[in-house]
């Protein structure tokens, strides 16, 4: 009895070390086959997160240029300069670009020419991106009613009204290093002709002249005699100069 209980913990003792075995073995092949293709799941993990990253870029890029596409327009100024505007992205923010003119100071004299810079980050209001052509129209009216602030003052802020509670970056500051002014002094051509002498200051001197002459002829008469008056009036009207009259 006792020899038969001996030999089935023998038998069961070999097979329990033989499934140990077998277990073994296949953890080393599960390892060697993860050691295997561990490269290749790497890169295809890698290629993944590089997809979704050029996904999300482009969809940023696309967002981006529905905000910046209806950013640009026109105005005056009281000045009589005619503005024009447009919006481009510049990294992580949107620049204006603004330019003025004035043909008739090239003329007339005074500020021909304005350029200068207005930079914000408007993605910090959520109307920018939401409601863009509405955003734009916006920022246009702000920019008109600076009128003689353009490119000028860089304390007044370009802001658009669905902005108001937006952080100070969502609105436009001027860049005060970029304004550019160009002011003329006038064309001397075109500056009105002096006016002819006065009729009345020609007869003036007309009747001085001939007073003039009067004393001569009594002059004549007075040293010389009225026999040689005609001849002494001749000599002195001959040395009266031509500036005299």
């Amino acid at each position: 009895m006792w020899h038969a209980s001996s030999s089935t913990r023998r038998s069961f003792t070999h097979a329990k070390t033989s499934h140990c075995r077998w277990k073994v073995t296949l953890l080393k092949h599960i390892m060697l086959l993860l050691k295997a293709s561990a490269p290749w799941l790497l890169l295809a993990f890698l290629g993944q997160l590089v997809s979704l990253s050029c996904g999300a870029r482009k969809s940023d890029r696309a967002v981006s240029k529905v905000g910046v596409a209806g950013g640009r327009g026109k105005f005056s100024t009281k000045e009589r300069m005619q503005c024009t505007w447009v919006a481009s992205e510049v990294r992580d923010a949107v620049q204006l670009l603004v330019k003025c003119e004035n043909p008739e100071a090239r003329v007339t004299g005074g500020i021909a020419d304005l350029r200068c810079e207005y930079n914000a980050k408007p993605r910090g209001c959520p109307g920018y991106l939401s409601e863009p052509l509405n955003f734009w129209k916006q920022v246009a009216r702000a920019l008109k009613r600076l009128q003689g602030k353009v490119c000028k003052d860089e304390r007044a802020l370009v802001r658009a009204g669905m902005c108001k509670r937006a952080p100070r970056s969502a609105h436009f500051k001027l860049d005060i290093s970029s304004s550019r002014v160009s002011a003329q002094s006038g064309d001397p051509g075109t500056q009105p002709p002096s006016p002819p002498p006065s009729s009345h200051s020609t007869s003036t001197a007309t009747t001085a002249c001939m007073r003039r002459r009067a004393d001569h002829g009594k002059t004549a008469e007075e040293y010389c005699g009225s026999s040689w008056a005609s001849v002494c009036s001749f000599f002195l009207s001959m040395m009266q100069s031509e500036e005299d009259c």
